[in-house]
C-alpha cells in the first residue's frame, strides 16, 4: 500500500465517522451532540497546526545537531559566495 493511498483511506475512515457522528447515526448524549460534535473539525485543524508547528521548530532547533547537513548547507554557502565574488558582488 503506497503512502498517498494509506492517507486518503484514514482520511476517508475519520471524515465518516465524523460524518456518522455529526448526523446522529451514532447515539451520544445530547450535550456532547450539540456542543461538541461541531467543534470537532476545528478542534483538528488547530491541533494539526499546532502540532506541525512544533515540529518545525523542533527541526530548526536541532539543526545543527545534523552535522553532514549542516557541513552540506555550509560548503554550499561558501561555494556561492565564492561565486558571486568572482562575479564582483560585494558578498561580506
Amino acid at each position: 500500500m503506497t503512502r498517498a493511498l494509506q492517507t486518503i483511506s484514514i482520511g476517508l475512515l475519520v471524515t465518516s465517522l465524523y460524518l456518522a457522528l455529526y448526523l446522529q447515526l451514532i447515539p451520544l448524549p445530547e450535550l456532547v451532540q450539540t456542543e461538541i460534535v461541531p467543534l470537532l473539525p476545528f478542534w483538528a485543524l488547530v491541533s494539526f497546526g499546532a502540532f506541525l508547528l512544533f515540529r518545525l521548530g523542533w527541526n530548526v532547533m536541532t539543526f545543527n545537531d545534523v552535522p553532514e547537513a549542516h557541513k552540506e548547507l555550509m560548503g554550499e554557502i561558501d561555494l556561492a559566495k565564492a561565486d558571486l565574488r568572482r562575479l564582483g558582488v560585494d558578498v561580506d
